[in-house]
């Protein structure tokens, strides 16, 4: 067993699988209600949820009308939601942690995990019934001095069960088993039938596509140069970034023939893209030393469009 899975295996020992109660109970009843404003609607079609930085909350506007505020939740570092959940990664009660407080079935009361590092990422199944998180780390034997690497874990809200990181599945690249210690995981993203799943793997200089089968607890490498994948609502398509020179670019994979198309969005892009719909993407990028959200054409055509400050966009569905 690596350094890194004892880790894990200790650290998953301290999981919290409970409703939260009090404090936490409190926080999301306040923020249904904070400015007058409705309580989030995850049915709602044509919105946009998003972390507003002005005071972290998680709001609902409608896209058509970016400006018009439609619901607020929760104080979220990211958040995303999906199939009736709300994933919504935030600092917890513990100085200096963070943890994913689940909503779902309309209960106030989340499922609270422990996080293993600071938020970076998350996504829930279009069922809603998988929840997924990337976290940056630091103090890894294998890292540096100050530097940081990032683990990725997937939860399922109908069984109960915490498949904990990436790093314990198997990992086989070009047919072989992939064992280097130093594997980093992030940007889990799901497809409908709530066991396959892709990801991001790294180790040195290299990434990769990896398409993960929870069952199997296993991955296996698809494609080079592939990070934060976002899979299309019909899954037929990844959005993603893709390291060109020193940047990254999103772009479009169809993952039936191969064909990858460049996105007009032609600005450095670290974030995990999301599909408001079949026709477009929507990312985060900072404007002025603040994040701000933009949308661009899922094929290639057109200019990016702004559509107001925040951070961690997703639509609904």
């Amino acid at each position: 067993m690596t350094t890194r899975s004892r880790l894990f295996g200790a650290l998953l020992i301290a999981l919290v699988l409970v409703g939260a109660t009090g404090y936490t109970g409190w926080r999301w009843a306040g923020a249904k209600h904070a400015q007058g404003a409705a309580p989030l609607d995850l049915d709602r079609p044509g919105t946009l949820l998003y972390v507003d930085d002005r005071d972290g909350r998680t709001r609902q506007v409608s896209r058509n009308d970016p400006e018009r505020v439609v619901g607020v939740g929760p104080a979220c570092v990211r958040t995303y939601a999906a199939g009736g959940t709300l994933a919504c990664l935030r600092a917890s009660t513990v100085p200096g942690g963070y943890e994913a407080a689940i909503f779902s079935g309309g209960s106030a009361q989340p499922t609270v995990l422990d996080l293993w590092g600071t938020p970076s990422r998350t996504r829930v199944s279009a069922s809603g019934r998988l929840v997924a998180w990337t976290v940056f780390r630091s103090g890894d034997s294998y890292l540096a001095g100050g530097a940081f690497s990032t683990t990725a874990g997937v939860y399922d809200l109908a069984t109960r069960q915490h498949y904990g990181s990436l790093e314990d599945f198997t990992a086989v690249v070009d047919g072989r088993t992939f064992t280097a210690e130093n594997r980093n995981f992030w940007g889990i993203t799901f497809a409908k039938d709530d066991r396959t799943f892709y990801a991001t793997m790294a180790s040195g200089e290299r990434t990769w596509l990896m398409r993960g089968d929870l069952d199997a607890r296993r991955l296996e490498a698809v494609r080079d140069n592939v990070e934060c994948p976002s899979l299309s609502p019909n899954g037929d398509r990844l959005a993603y970034k893709k390291r060109v020179d020193n940047r990254w670019r999103l772009h479009v994979l169809h993952l039936d023939t191969g064909v990858d198309t460049a996105l007009a969005e032609t600005n450095h892009i670290d974030d995990q893209p999301a599909w408001l719909d079949p026709d477009t993407i929507a990312y985060a990028q900072p404007v002025d030393g603040h994040p701000a959200i933009f949308t661009v054409p899922a094929d290639g055509s057109g200019q990016p469009r702004r559509l107001r400050g925040g951070s961690s966009p997703g639509a609904p569905r």
